[in-house]
């Protein structure tokens, strides 16, 4: 990962997680007194005197666990550690040295990497006094703080970024500006799998538990010469299904990761098709001006004859009317079937979504295709199209300057959508088009 980063661990429920969101000045790992919400590691960037570095927040640690979710956390506990460059270790000034937090300090005393031991909850005098018996831990820095006022914590920060030359800080903030593609879809689709096969390690925790995914996670793809970040999402479903309170805030920072994203690609199982929700989630993206990529996960599993494919997409797209020029892929997830094809159209239409056509060139092409089909007449007046223009949008956006801007009828939008589609090649975005007096 490039810059320098900066690792939260410790036991469940220590605050990792609050403190998190106080580093990133945002709501960004969900927060709840259950112990185990945040499962995976989460990544965010942080700025602290013109500094920026890179924080992971990881799950809580618990050695010796039969728990399903809690051995995964273990190990997504270990890869942060690989991973970062410094380690802030939290503690619970509340509870004191647990056997917990013991462990854990076992561990981190055989890092070569700086250590930062941070004792949470210290918001009073008298805390801070008990707070004293963990210089018995061991560790040269330590700080006590408190993460829901922030106090405290401008020292951490200070010694955090004595170490982070302005070249290491520089390369996060390059990551920053890096394309970002967000999987989207139902719970179980195979979201996390397509992510842990792109990236080819274990990256987020797989299980067939509906809702493994809590928060959204971001990775940094960097092979074959393509480099983007990779948002995975928790599964978003239809509100009467959500009944954990969990569950609700997932969906909402599912639909936060859209809105974060450049292009969102929304993968469908292959044996159920797409469904209500599936639209649902398809034409909130389209909405937000996101560009789309549709992958077909599971395919292996489908019965197949000679146009399957064929058949199915097409079917696809008349349920996907009105804007259905998105590309359409068929992969496997587990399999590794055609996923790197995912990827090179996921970063054409990011080209595509940053097109700026030169006027001279949009005006010779629309206005023939006027010509050739001109706009109904209204009222005994003919509609002019004078001149076009694309507007210095996020989405491409076009303005149309006419003698009726009023009087122009959803069809006749149609047909100036798909001749610009047809011709500048918006495979995958939405094109929005405006008509003005001129």
């Amino acid at each position: 990962m490039a810059g320098y980063t900066v690792a939260i661990v410790g036991r469940p429920n220590v605050g990792k997680s609050t403190f998190f969101n106080r580093l990133l000045e945002s709501r960004k790992a969900i927060v709840d007194d259950v112990s185990g919400v945040t499962r995976d590691r989460q990544y965010g960037i942080a700025d602290w005197n013109g500094k920026s570095f890179n924080v992971i927040d990881t799950g809580g640690f618990v050695p010796q666990s039969e728990d399903v979710f809690e051995m995964e956390i273990r190990k997504q506990v270990n890869i942060a550690l690989e991973e970062t460059n410094a380690v802030i270790f939290m503690c619970d000034a509340a509870t004191g040295i647990t056997d917990l937090d013991e462990a854990m300090a076992d561990l981190l005393r055989r890092t070569s990497k700086p250590v930062f031991l941070v004792i949470n909850k210290v918001d009073n005098n008298e805390r801070l006094l008990e707070a004293t018996e963990f210089y018995g831990l061991g560790f040269d820095n330590i700080f006590f703080v408190s993460a829901m006022s922030g106090s405290g914590s401008g020292d951490l920060l200070d010694a955090i970024t004595e170490n982070i030359t302005d070249e290491l800080s520089q390369q996060t903030e390059e990551k920053d500006a890096l394309p970002k593609f967000a999987i989207i879809g139902q719970p179980n689709v195979g979201k996390s799998s397509l992510l842990n096969s792109l990236v080819g390690q274990e990256r987020t925790i797989v299980s067939d538990i509906a809702g493994t995914t809590r928060d959204t996670i971001h990775t940094h793809y960097n092979l074959f010469g393509k480099e983007f970040i990779l948002i995975d999402t928790a599964g978003i479903r239809r509100k009467t299904k959500v009944h954990e309170d969990l569950e609700f805030y997932s969906v909402i920072r599912a639909i936060k990761a859209m809105d974060e994203a450049d292009i969102c690609l929304l993968v469908l199982d292959a044996q159920k098709g797409i469904t209500a929700q599936d639209l649902s989630i398809y034409s909130l993206a389209a909405r937000k001006g996101k560009g789309i990529v549709i992958l077909v996960n599971k395919w292996d599993t489908v019965e197949k004859e000679t146009n399957t494919a064929r058949d199915y997409e097409k079917e696809l797209k008349n349920r996907l009317a009105p804007f259905n020029d998105v590309p359409i892929i068929f992969i496997s997830a587990t399999e590794k079937v055609r996923i790197h094809k995912a990827i090179e159209s996921a970063l054409q239409v990011y080209e595509n979504k940053s097109k700026k056509i030169p006027t001279s060139k949009l005006n010779d092409v629309i206005l023939k295709a006027i010509e050739t089909y001109h706009p109904p007449v209204v009222r005994g007046h003919a509609v002019k199209v004078k001149y076009i223009t694309q507007l210095p949008t996020h989405v491409p956006s076009f303005a149309f300057f006419c003698n009726f801007p009023d009087d122009i009828k959803q069809p006749y939008k149609n047909y100036l959508e798909n001749q610009l589609r047809k011709n500048f090649d918006f495979s995958g975005i939405p094109v929005r088009l405006f008509f003005r007096k001129k």
